[in-house]
């Protein structure tokens, strides 16, 4: 990490009294004293009818009072390149201003940065920390394709916003999704992917003897960063001459497929319900490929996220195949436990 400093800012809640620009200078110079910094000089604001803006610029960087005395607020900011953390200014001002609460935030200035999980509220907010951005392009078919360099998770894909993988723990996604349909039926001879573009259940299924694996995927693009950014997700499927990759939309090219060819197909499309609505629209070419006894899986998101998304799979395949089961497996960087529906062509 690149640390360039500390920054702390507190909001102090109920203040009740409206205090001189004096008594604000005092302070700045009781915080400077204990944190060890230099004050250059000050610049101040006194707004009419009422509130205050002081600007102290430090030799360390600078520190600052915001007041909003019809609100019962005062806002303080601190950011310092000095060796004393600037959370020490907390223990002068919590004594100097008397105040009902405190908000206190604290960060480091660094080239580290934050990125919003898609799957936060306003009342609940999770980031993953991002010590590197590697590439951030919208591809020729409109996808807004990240790959980040995740503190806790390695490199990761993110599509659109939404994390799809990261190389740290991608092996119990794409493990259990192949596991989800070898459970039900162990025949591996050949198998479709539908989308699925970072390459892992290409390299699942590679792994565990498939003779034949057809990729159907739309976007070259995200293939591209993946196997320059998270080889070990790809890997070495590029000079595998068992999977043979097909550009474009996977639905149009699946119609040239002849009937009954696969053992196994596996759907790894976006988790929303435009996917389970396009493969509804399409289900009787997905039908009329897989071989009698064959066994179709599609990834289906978080059911304890969107219970609503993962029952509309199991109908789906329920209605067309019957014999639906569930499988989970909890994936660290998604931080929950996501689920994939079989469902095999015995039935129905």
């Amino acid at each position: 990490m690149k640390k360039v400093g500390e920054h702390v800012t507190i909001d102090f809640l109920g203040v009740k009294r409206d205090y001189s620009p004096d008594f604000y200078s005092k302070v700045i110079y009781k915080i400077a004293k204990k944190a060890k910094i230099e004050v250059l000089n000050i610049s101040e604001k006194i707004f009419k009818p009422k509130g205050y803006t002081c600007l102290a610029l430090l030799a360390e960087s600078h520190m600052s009072f915001h007041t909003f005395p019809e609100k019962g607020i005062i806002s303080f900011d601190f950011f310092t390149c000095g060796k004393i953390s600037p959370t020490a200014a907390l223990d002068v001002l919590k004594t100097e201003i008397k105040h009902e609460r405190a908000v206190v935030r604290s960060f480091d200035r660094s080239n580290k940065g934050v990125y919003e999980d898609i799957y936060s509220t306003p009342g609940h907010k999770k980031y993953y920390v991002v010590d590197d951005v590697l590439e951030n392009l919208v591809s020729k078919v409109g996808q807004h394709i990240e790959v980040l360099k995740l503190e806790e998770f390695g490199n990761a894909l993110f599509i659109d916003s939404e994390l799809q993988v990261a190389e740290k723990d991608e092996k119990k996604y794409s493990g259990q999704f192949v596991n989800s349909a070898l459970n039900l039926s162990k025949n591996n001879s050949s198998a479709a992917i539908i989308g699925g573009g970072d390459g892992g259940v290409a390299r699942e299924l590679s792994s565990k003897g498939f003779d034949l694996v057809d990729w159907y995927e739309l976007d070259p693009e995200v293939v591209k960063v993946c196997q320059k950014h998270l080889p070990k997700v790809c890997g070495d499927i590029k000079a595998n001459n068992k999977v043979k990759t097909y550009w474009g939309d996977a639905f149009e090219s699946i119609k040239k497929v002849k009937d009954e060819k696969y053992d196994k197909i596996f759907v790894d499309l976006n988790d929303d319900q435009f996917c389970i609505n396009l493969a509804a629209k399409n289900m009787k070419g997905l039908k009329r490929i897989l071989k009698p006894g064959g066994v179709i899986t599609a990834q289906a998101g978080c059911l304890s996220k969107k219970p609503k998304q993962v029952k509309n799979w199991m109908e789906l395949l329920n209605d067309n195949f019957g014999n639906v089961t569930l499988t989970e497996s909890f994936i660290p960087s998604f931080d929950c436990r996501w689920n994939f529906v079989s469902a095999s062509s015995t039935t129905k």
